[in-house]
């Protein structure tokens, strides 16, 4: 079986080694760019990376433009390293389609077990396929068609309804949500998820209501009898 590509991006030579030593232990292989300009041409030109690790601090292009250039094209998966711990910029990460966010100085084990995790689901989805209430869910495909018409999901909001489908009909905590879906504790407040289900119902237009707000709690995925 082919190695899954990770592509780590840091300016700092000593933390992509770092990043590097850790994940080819795990039989990842790394490629590497030491800021945002070789990191989009690198990503372009292999086309099969699975994965990023992308700081934020770096000099040519920073994490968040790398990020914006790269979404314009892919979904690949995006972990986002950075020195700050600033709320906003945590926020402004997801908002941009990071799929984890992890703080600078942090563990290369903890690290590895979010890339696990995050390929796992994207990569390792059965392939089945689930409709209910008019909502078409294909997890070989990663696509998502909605009385008939396809629409446009991050990896995260993917993974999000695929969960709430998964457990329609049960209440959820926001705790557990991001256990799950996130799979780590989330050390802030509840805007991350509440982010994301807002623009998931969004793009989800009268369907949307199926996410049901539990206040105080979380949520819960409900179609409706005649749906």
């Amino acid at each position: 079986m082919e190695r899954l590509k990770v592509l780590v991006v840091d300016d700092e030579s000593r933390m992509r080694k770092l990043v590097k030593d850790f994940l080819t232990r795990q039989d990842y292989q790394v490629l590497e760019a030491e800021n945002g300009e070789a990191a989009v041409d690198l990503f372009f030109e292999k086309k099969d990376i699975s994965l990023i690790i992308l700081d934020v601090m770096m000099p040519k292009m920073d994490g968040w433009q790398t990020c914006r250039e790269i979404r314009r094209y892919s979904k690949v998966p995006i972990i986002m390293l950075t020195a700050k711990s600033d709320e906003k910029d945590e926020l402004l990460g997801f908002e941009l389609g990071v799929d984890e966010y992890i703080s600078k100085p942090f563990s290369p084990k903890i690290l590895v077990a979010r890339v696990e995790a995050i390929l796992r689901r994207s990569n390792a989805l059965d392939n089945s396929t689930v409709e209910i209430g008019g909502i078409v869910l294909d997890q070989a495909a990663h696509e998502v068609r909605i009385d008939n018409k396809s629409i446009e999901l991050s990896v995260k909001e993917f993974e999000l309804l695929t969960y709430f489908i998964v457990n329609k009909g049960v209440a959820l905590s926001r705790e557990k949500i991001l256990n799950n879906v996130w799979n780590y504790d989330y050390f802030g407040d509840a805007r991350t998820i509440d982010t994301h289900v807002k623009k998931l119902r969004s793009k989800m237009g009268e369907k949307g209501d199926f996410i049901k707000t539990i206040w105080g709690m979380g949520y819960k995925f409900e179609v409706e009898a005649d749906e």
